[in-house]
């Protein structure tokens, strides 16, 4: 276990996440999939969260995320999720048949803290997922 440090701070936040697209539809591939990718990780870094391990599905999203003290839990998936969804509609105008109510992320998202289950063994699930 090793701990981050902020100017006042010395902490270890861990939070293991997962969002789904709306409607579970496949659609996490190709150029898309890079796209999101690219989004994500430029979020995550403007924030200054870390992003210890993700992994993205065809229609879900597992991450493992290292996140300040000063930030919410909902306020970084807010933003993350806010933004890839309006960036990847403006980029790929196919989606607006599929996607026509301007929501590609379903509502809502599942996160948990590395409490009880070891990091080792979130890591190991995450590698599990990452074939998929």
């Amino acid at each position: 276990m090793r701990y981050s440090s902020s100017a006042h701070t010395r902490f270890y936040h861990r939070f293991h996440v997962v969002w789904v697209t709306k409607y579970r539809y496949k659609v996490l591939q190709g150029p898309m999939r890079e796209r999101i990718r690219q989004i994500i990780r430029q979020t995550c870094e403007e924030m200054d969260v870390h992003i210890v391990r993700g992994v993205l599905a065809r229609d879900h999203v597992h991450m493992f995320l290292s996140i300040p003290p000063r930030l919410s839990l909902s306020d970084v998936m807010q933003r993350i999720k806010g933004r890839s969804s309006r960036r990847i509609q403006m980029e790929f105008p196919e989606l607006r048949k599929r996607y026509w109510g301007r929501r590609f992320w379903a509502r809502g998202y599942f996160s948990t803290t590395s409490g009880n289950v070891t990091d080792d063994i979130i890591m190991q699930y995450l590698e599990l997922h990452s074939d998929k």
